[in-house]
């Protein structure tokens, strides 16, 4: 397992200073996100300030996009950093999709997904070969393309493509298509193992693909303290509360508190809800311990074999928790 690092939510002039940081204490990978600020644009810095830091996003929101605006910004990324970017796609949910970015929601969100992933890749084809682009898939058509639109080839022309999910849907489609699998913190290593896993698996056979080339990257939720463990419970409950995750409160037969945390949710009773996030629940969910070296040996203990690439549910910023983060880098990056 390699450990990775988190950006904040900050300004892009702080970006620089920061990914610098995070290279120099030997984090292997720094991920964006997209909530608050673009997904894209800080990897122009970080690329730009360091030399050996892996990056990528995650997640960009694929459904806010098309495939050609996609394969356009990692293709540059890919090239300005010499290889180390990786677009990690999320389709968001219908309610964001429809009402925050004014798209349209798909039919079959696999279908969809699956869709973009081989057209962006075709279009990549097409730049680095000179072939004429002509992909037609099940709902993307494209088949025009002119030197005067067409990039220059780049020396890493292999973009890794990894894709989010909680469900099974998705699992399967990373399987088929994508170089990557990122595993949402709310989840179980049981769960995980017994349905996600196999889905990946099954997925990666059926078209010819060894499963193992699809890399697992977690977001591992931990506490070292009571302050943080009840933070946890209580990030756990929110995400409980919305039906997209209710998988996994089905998987550990506690269906009832992910209705009664939907109701609590619609309601507005956000303060009520962690007390429906029992200790075994938790303990499943969140790596609880008392110190930074505990926390570690408990991760590798619980993720040895589950997980290729990790970082904890914390944003990165280094003259915070800095005990747990050099504790970490000494134990999987070193």
């Amino acid at each position: 397992m390699r450990f990775d690092a988190i950006l904040p939510n900050i300004n892009l002039s702080h970006v620089a200073g920061l990914a610098r940081r995070a290279e120099e204490e030997g984090f292997d990978a720094l991920w964006t996100q997209e909530t608050s600020h673009d997904p894209f644009l800080p990897h122009t810095l970080i690329a730009e300030y360091t030399s050996t830091l892996k990056m990528g996003t995650g997640i960009a929101v694929a459904f806010s996009r098309s495939p050609m605006t996609l394969a356009y910004t990692a293709w540059d990324l890919a090239a300005q950093s010499n290889g180390r970017f990786m677009l990690g796609l999320g389709t968001q949910v219908k309610a964001h999709i429809e009402r925050r970015f004014g798209m349209e929601w798909p039919e079959s969100v696999t279908a969809k997904l699956r869709d973009q992933i081989l057209a962006i890749r075709e279009i990549w084809k097409t730049w680095q070969a000179g072939e004429k682009l002509n992909y037609r898939g099940e709902i993307y058509r494209l088949n025009l393309m002119t030197p005067f639109f067409s990039p220059e080839p780049i020396q890493h022309p292999q973009i890794p493509i990894y894709i989010a999910g909680v469900n099974k849907g998705l699992a399967e489609l990373a399987g088929e298509c994508a170089d990557g699998f990122m595993v949402h913190p709310f989840h179980t290593v049981e769960y995980l193992r017994a349905e996600l896993y196999p889905l990946i698996e099954k997925g990666a056979l059926s078209h010819g693909r060894p499963a193992e080339n699809v890399q697992k990257v977690l977001t591992i939720f931990c506490a070292t303290n009571d302050v943080e463990k009840e933070e946890c419970r209580s990030q756990i409950a929110f995400y409980a509360s919305t039906p997209s995750y209710k998988t996994v409160l089905d998987f550990h037969s506690r269906t009832e508190a992910a209705q009664n945390l939907s109701r609590l949710a619609v309601r507005g009773r956000w303060t009520e809800m962690s007390g429906l996030i029992d200790d075994d629940l938790l303990e499943k969910v969140c790596v609880l311990a008392g110190s930074p070296q505990e926390l570690a040996d408990k991760i590798e203990a619980r993720y040895s074999g589950v997980a290729d690439r990790f970082s904890i549910y914390k944003m990165y910023r280094p003259d915070e928790s800095s005990e747990l983060w050099q504790t970490l880098i000494r134990k999987f990056n070193t």
